[in-house]
């Protein structure tokens, strides 16, 4: 028996699809970027204005990196909003 196209989807790979394909490059970046960040683990000092903090090297660049996160969904969130 054959099948027609009526009713039934047809298949699309999971990498053809466009939220996939939108999210590939953020996947890869941030795994570039936390292995880079687990693999500096020396302890640096760092001047936060005023007092100087001691802290591994990988702390302080995880607290920059969330930052960055937070700073591109919030910019992401306000774009969205202006769209009718």
């Amino acid at each position: 028996m054959t099948r027609t196209g009526t009713g039934h989807k047809a298949h699309t790979p999971f990498f053809s699809r466009p939220g996939v394909r939108r999210l590939m490059p953020f996947v890869l970046i941030t795994a570039i970027a936390l292995i880079f960040i687990f693999e500096n683990r020396a302890s640096v000092e760092i001047r936060l204005l005023v007092p100087m903090v001691t802290m591994p090297l990988w702390g302080a660049l995880l607290i920059a990196w969330a930052l960055g996160m937070l700073a591109c969904l919030f910019t992401l969130r306000r774009r969205s909003n202006r769209r009718p």
